[in-house]
């Protein structure tokens, strides 16, 4: 099992919208859960583990974004009864990752969120790989990647394919 992320980031450095939303989404030609290589992504993992802040717009989403996925979700109050799904909820990132594991058949686990939860992982050596969608348009504003990750994280490239879409992948291993 790895632990991968899989995120947008604008060609000007931004993993937000100025208004806190994901990149992907001003992108015209973004289909939720059919563009950009999600689909093949998420074939490849069992699990998503993420943050509350990401997980609670997925409840009102008129497609829930996990299907056939285990969830797994840090947070303490977290509205699960709305879910499609079982959803396993922790606030303690520890124990959080234990769950994640004993409950793991072999596959890879897709880190979803925002830097803090990346960061939280990252500081607990779970994440194995960091992936970066870059689109290629600017933003001009929002959050940056770079100042909540820890500037000790050594990455090694992997992969880079461009997509369709005129994004570019690049997967880096990650290590401590």
């Amino acid at each position: 099992m790895q632990i991968r992320t899989r995120f947008s980031i604008s060609a000007d450095g931004y993993v937000t919208t100025p208004d806190g939303w994901p990149p992907l989404i001003r992108d015209r030609q973004f289909v939720s859960g059919q563009s950009h290589g999600f689909a093949e992504f998420q074939e490849s993992c069992e699990a998503v583990l993420m943050g509350a802040a990401t997980f609670a717009p997925a409840l009102t989403n008129d497609r829930w974004p996990w299907p056939n996925l285990d969830v797994f979700v840090l947070g303490s109050e977290v509205p699960t009864d709305q879910a499609p799904v079982p959803i396993v909820v922790d606030s303690d990132p520890t124990r959080l990752l234990e769950k994640l594991r004993a409950a793991n058949r072999g596959r890879d686990v897709h880190l979803v969120g925002g830097v803090r939860t990346i960061e939280t992982f990252r500081a607990l050596g779970a994440l194995d790989k960091l992936g970066l969608l870059v689109l290629p348009f600017f933003l001009g504003g929002g959050m940056q990647l770079t100042p909540s990750i820890g500037i000790e994280t050594e990455l090694v490239l992997e992969e880079t394919r461009a997509l369709p879409e005129g994004a570019v992948e690049i997967v880096y291993a990650c290590s401590q």
